[in-house]
């Protein structure tokens, strides 16, 4: 009789070239191909947070440029008050005389009638979102020491904003209460002894508004809310 012949066994041998596990070469392909899908997503992540950045930079100089513009719209009822980049210069209309902070019944009027134009700038939709602060800029020629070209040019930003805040019945042209509030939570003073300095002497006694702007995420301040005081005069007097 013929017997049933049954298949060879196989062989450890020939199991051990056939193994279930990846070779060790596949296995850093994978991981290499892993790691360079990781880093497009994270190098496409990092362009659109730069790109999105640029755009907000971009947005913000455009929409202040208009603001300006519109500045500069408002200088033309004033001859002689021009617009320097974020600077506002009275020029001769607010010349001061020399060793002085006193400001003519003239110029305060200018100042009081000029500043509206401004304030409504602020209170634009434009100006809500990036307006920060004025900075009153008093200026002083090259003659004197140091220090005292600089007490003057502070005492000069200061005759300023007691222009502005003066008692309404003392003064023509004076500005409303909202007003007057709102210079005091937005201005603030400051002084040049010898920066900036102008062609002339008379030219570099002068007085300018300077117009901060916020930066990208940051917001304005406020300041306590108090009533205006009424009462109030200028120290300088």
């Amino acid at each position: 009789m013929f017997g049933i012949k049954t298949p060879g066994r196989r062989s450890s041998k020939d199991e051990a070239e056939k193994p279930f596990w990846i070779s060790f070469s596949d296995l850093m392909t994978a991981l290499m191909v892993l790691f360079l899908v990781a880093m497009t997503v994270a190098l496409l992540a990092i362009t659109n947070e730069i790109s999105e950045s640029d755009r907000q930079k971009t947005q913000r100089e455009e929409e202040i440029q208009k603001l300006m513009e519109r500045m500069k719209e408002a200088t033309k009822d004033f001859p002689g008050v021009i617009v320097n980049g974020h600077s506002v210069d009275f020029g001769d209309r607010a010349r001061f005389d020399t060793n002085s902070h006193i400001l003519t019944p003239d110029q305060g009027r200018l100042l009081r009638t000029f500043l509206p134009k401004v304030l409504d700038m602020t209170r634009d939709p434009l100006g809500q979102k990036w307006f920060k602060r004025v900075i009153v800029e008093g200026f002083a020629d090259k003659r004197g020491t140091y220090l005292h070209n600089l007490n003057l040019s502070m005492q000069r930003s200061e005759r300023v904003l007691c222009a502005l805040l003066a008692k309404p019945e003392r003064n023509e042209s004076p500005l409303s209460g909202n007003d007057r509030l709102l210079v005091r939570e937005l201005f603030l003073v400051g002084g040049s002894s010898f920066n900036s300095m102008k062609s002339s002497l008379e030219e570099s006694r002068r007085i300018e508004l300077k117009l901060e702007f916020l930066d990208i995420g940051e917001s304005r301040s406020k300041s306590p809310d108090m009533p205006l005081d009424e009462e109030q005069y200028c120290p300088l007097d």
